[in-house]
């Protein structure tokens, strides 16, 4: 009994803030230190001979905003945009851009220790290479993202350059 009761004071455990949202129907996790806001859905103007997952750009208080579609980055089947459709923006080394999600669920603090590196044989349909880690939460499994694979620092630059 006193492991237990060790393990849920969890005084030296690290907590994890993260946002959490849905992609193709699963669940998703970034850091919350990396979001700087999440908006709806608004108009965005499209960016000729940009790559295929970049939805285009958006002009937010002033500031162009490029906006990637999770979706096709990660080769996931598409949502059709709804009321629950979100751009959560984010920074992704010294550039500042939106994904758009299918939802924002919440934000959620997790134990460090709860996250497991992500499996050689990862469950999702997003490549390994994107993904930070696994968070165990009672019957959920949360898919942690590594922003700065999402998009290299040279793939960011050069779509900052497009907008």
């Amino acid at each position: 009994m006193d492991d237990v009761s060790i393990s849920e004071k969890g005084s030296t455990d690290e907590l994890l803030q993260m946002v959490v949202f849905q992609l193709g129907g699963e669940e998703f996790g970034v850091e919350i230190m990396k979001v700087q806001e999440i908006i709806r859905m608004p108009e965005i103007t499209q960016i000729p001979q940009s790559p295929e997952f970049v939805e285009g750009v958006i002009n937010l208080r002033g500031r162009i905003i490029v906006v990637i579609n999770l979706d096709k980055r990660f080769n996931l089947v598409s949502k059709e945009e709804d009321e629950h459709s979100r751009i959560i923006v984010v920074e992704i080394g010294d550039h500042v851009v939106g994904m758009i999600v299918d939802s924002v669920n919440e934000v959620l603090r997790i134990p460090a220790s709860s996250v497991d590196p992500a499996p050689e044989l990862v469950m999702s349909n997003v490549s390994k290479e994107y993904i930070t880690g696994v968070g165990k939460m009672d019957d959920r499994l949360l898919i942690l993202l590594d922003l700065g694979k999402v998009m290299g620092k040279k793939e960011v630059d050069d779509i900052a350059k497009l907008a």
